[in-house]
């Protein structure tokens, strides 16, 4: 089991930046690819989330959602166990709760493929 836990949501305004950290604990963190997912205002709670990103174990390949290709990179510090998200560029539409996950059985950019998931942290993006 991996233990996950999010930080650096908050506010801000369009067009304006914020960093997401993901600590984990648990297993040897370099071993499995994790990924980014958020869930926005007045979804269900049951909906799986929305892809985002992901990142391999080593950090050397990363992937994105079209949605937020060119403004939002993904990285991770094997060394701090933590995985980031940058996030330039932000619009009201990234308004979300943001949830880190790790480890998938299957496509990384499937929700329901993850079993190890963080607590999740608001971002809010305002016009």
């Amino acid at each position: 089991q991996v233990q996950l836990v999010e930080s650096g949501g908050g506010l801000v305004q369009a067009g304006g930046s914020l960093r997401l950290s993901c600590a984990a604990s648990g297993r040897r963190f370099s071993s499995y690819p994790m990924g980014w997912f958020r869930r926005a205002p007045g979804k269900e709670r049951e909906d799986a989330g929305e892809y985002v990103g992901a990142i391999s174990g080593n950090g050397g390949n990363t992937y994105y959602a079209d949605s937020v290709k060119g403004r939002f990179t993904i990285s991770r510090d094997n060394a701090k166990n933590t995985m980031y998200l940058q996030m330039n560029s932000l619009k009201p539409e990234d308004t979300a709760v943001y949830y880190c996950a790790a480890d998938p059985d299957g496509s990384y950019k499937d929700a329901r493929d993850y079993n190890n998931w963080g607590q999740g942290t608001q971002v809010t993006v305002s016009s």
